[in-house]
């Protein structure tokens, strides 16, 4: 591809590449790879047939009836819950490991909160023949340890990470410093929209199906648009996914990001992972976005009983998108997502997960902000949190 026609790095005055001069040469090897492939009808005819009949797609617009009910007004769920592996993640990671796989790579690194993106990395390392290491903090692997023993039956290595708040940050970190050393034989398999360009574009684009989808469903469930599109945002993949869709519409796009125990932060740390809404403009795994830190530029430490949304800052797209308006930002604490978790799970038999509970949760204490009809994307099933809810339950031990 000639420079001409390359994709700005940035979105707005966000993105970029701030990264180690090493990193620019493999970070510029996978942009030109990644838009040359998806042109090319032989890969993309790999990855839809992969996206179907090993992903499940397309995934159903469900009308959540006896929610409506209790709202008043129609909400579809995106049911991402039930692509294989129990969440969204992996769209994605199909694609990026094509990309590796075609570019000569023989093993995959990966990062993760909430286990579920290192849970997609491990099946498709192991589908497709790559070896697979996923770094994860030690704080995630003791809440998410169903996810860890997931990854390791998958074939995959766990390596945990014991700096800073042993969260999905500190994971990021050492999976960008292994990369750096490994670059030549490694893919750094990025589970959301953030880090530095290509990734932020890259997954928003393998994320798309989502919208896509939606969008032509509920055109033919009530022949007309949503007013609203709701999904919880931590690095942001699963709601760029669906509002991609819907980005050229008059539909209100709400991102709903994890306020935890509550808006305070202390010096060191902050009781939320909310970068939309109460971040500043900085620079976090090697791009410009919305992140959260203190007055002399440090990153907090954020929370979020969700390990997928405990990360300090945002996916620099829906930092530009939040910023000239297009997206609204929102946020929902722990009791509010605990509130939607349990609400779906009696009123639809559907348990869903801490993150897209956070969603769920926000249109329950929200209703007027969705309109007549809505679509909350739910991003993940919510078998990976239930010890976790039991813990704050205080029913561990009983």
């Amino acid at each position: 591809m000639k420079t001409k026609d390359a994709p700005t790095t940035r979105f707005g005055r966000f993105g970029g590449q701030f990264v180690p001069e090493t990193l620019i040469q493999p970070l510029k090897e996978l942009a030109e790879a990644y838009l040359r492939l998806k042109e090319d009808a032989d890969f993309m005819g790999e990855l839809n047939s992969l996206l179907a009949d090993y992903a499940g797609r397309p995934t159903p617009l469900y009308l959540a009836r006896a929610l409506s009910r209790e709202l008043g007004q129609k909400v579809y769920l995106k049911r991402e819950d039930l692509v294989h592996g129990g969440a969204h993640k992996l769209n994605n990671v199909l694609g990026q490991a094509l990309v590796a796989k075609a570019i000569g790579k023989t093993r995959l690194i990966a990062e993760t909160g909430a286990g579920q993106h290192g849970v997609a990395s491990a099946m498709v390392g192991a589908n497709l023949g790559l070896e697979t290491e996923v770094y994860m903090g030690e704080v995630d692997i003791e809440r998410q340890k169903m996810n860890v023993y997931r990854m390791e039956l998958l074939g995959a290595r766990v390596i945990p990470v014991r700096s800073g708040s042993r969260t999905l940050k500190d994971a990021i970190n050492e999976a960008m410093r292994d990369w750096a050393g490994s670059y030549e034989t490694t893919h750094y398999l990025m589970g959301t929209v953030a880090g530095p360009h290509p990734y932020p574009l890259m997954v928003r684009e393998l994320q798309s199906v989502i919208g896509t989808e939606a969008r032509e469903q509920i055109l033919a469930a009530e022949g007309r648009l949503p007013d609203a599109v709701a999904a919880c945002v931590g690095g942001g993949s699963n709601a760029m996914g669906i509002f991609s869709g819907f980005l050229k519409d008059e539909t209100r796009l709400i991102a709903v990001e994890a306020g935890g125990r509550g808006i305070t932060s202390g010096r060191k740390i902050a009781d939320h992972g909310a970068c939309l809404n109460f971040g500043d403009e900085g620079v976090l795994h090697g791009a410009m976005t919305k992140i959260l830190q203190d007055p002399y530029g440090q990153i907090l430490e954020s929370y979020s009983l969700a390990a997928g949304l405990d990360y300090p800052g945002v996916g620099p797209e829906l930092a530009h998108l939040a910023e000239v308006g297009r997206v609204t930002p929102a946020v929902a604490d722990d009791e509010t997502a605990l509130l939607g978790l349990r609400r779906l799970s009696v009123l639809e038999g559907i348990i869903p997960a801490l993150e897209s509970s956070h969603a769920v949760g926000y249109a329950l204490r929200n209703p007027d902000a969705l309109g007549e009809v809505s679509i909350i994307n739910l991003s993940g099933r919510g078998d990976k949190d239930l010890a976790t809810v039991m813990e704050h339950e205080g029913r561990v031990g009983r």
